[in-house]
C-alpha cells in the first residue's frame, strides 16, 4: 500500500508484486497526469488501469459517474476495484477487458493510457487504432512511453498530427480526433 498527493488530490492505493509499478506511481503516468487537462464534462477511459491511479485521480477530480476503466489483468482489475472503494469513487465502471474486446462505450473525450511498449508494438497498435474510433470528435487521446519515432508516426497515420511533450525523460503524445475516420483515409 502507499499514499500519493498528485495534483493536489490524497490518494490511497492497495497494489501487488503481479502488477506494474506496485510500490509508487510510475514516473511516466505521472508525467502524462501532469499534462491532461481535465474539463467538467469529460468522458474518460482509463485504457490498460493497472490498480487504477488515472482513473481513480479522475474520478476524483470529475466525479467517478463518466470514469471507465479497463485492463486485461484480473489482478488489476480487482485492484482497481478495491482502490475505488478505498478512494470513495466506487461508482467508476471497471472491467476486464484485452483493449476495447469486453467495453461497449464510446463518444469518450479523454482516453489515458501507459501501454505495455517494451515488447512489441501490437498492443499500442490496437490501442491506437481503436482507440480513435472510440473517441468523440475532438477527444484527444493521451499516451505516454518511452520510444518517441513508432508512437509518433502511429499517431499521426491515424489523427493526422500528435503533440509531444518530453516530461522526465518519458513522452507524452496528445492526439486529437478532428475527423470521424483515419487521417490518412478519404
Amino acid at each position: 500500500m502507499f499514499n500519493l498527493n498528485i495534483r493536489g488530490v490524497d490518494l490511497e492505493f492497495n497494489t501487488s508484486n503481479k502488477v506494474f509499478s506496485p510500490q509508487n506511481a510510475d514516473k511516466g503516468t505521472t508525467a502524462m497526469i501532469s499534462l491532461v487537462e481535465f474539463k467538467d464534462n469529460d468522458k474518460v477511459l482509463d485504457l490498460g488501469c493497472g490498480y487504477g491511479l488515472v482513473g481513480i485521480l479522475a474520478a476524483k477530480i470529475l466525479g467517478a459517474g463518466s470514469i471507465y476503466m479497463t485492463d486485461i489483468d484480473i489482478e488489476a482489475v480487482k485492484l482497481a476495484k478495491d482502490n475505488a472503494i478505498l478512494n470513495s469513487v466506487e461508482e467508476v465502471k471497471i472491467c476486464q477487458s484485452d483493449g476495447f474486446k469486453s467495453l461497449d462505450e464510446k463518444d469518450f473525450t479523454l482516453i489515458l493510457s501507459n501501454p505495455p511498449y517494451h515488447v512489441d508494438f501490437a498492443v499500442p497498435k490496437e490501442f491506437i487504432e481503436k482507440g480513435f474510433n472510440r473517441l468523440a470528435l475532438g477527444g484527444k487521446m493521451y499516451m505516454v512511453t518511452k520510444r518517441k519515432d513508432w508512437y509518433k508516426n502511429k499517431l499521426v497515420s491515424i489523427f493526422g498530427g500528435v503533440k509531444i511533450t518530453e516530461v522526465d525523460g518519458y513522452y507524452v503524445f496528445i492526439a486529437e480526433k478532428k475527423t470521424s475516420t483515419y487521417a490518412n483515409k478519404k
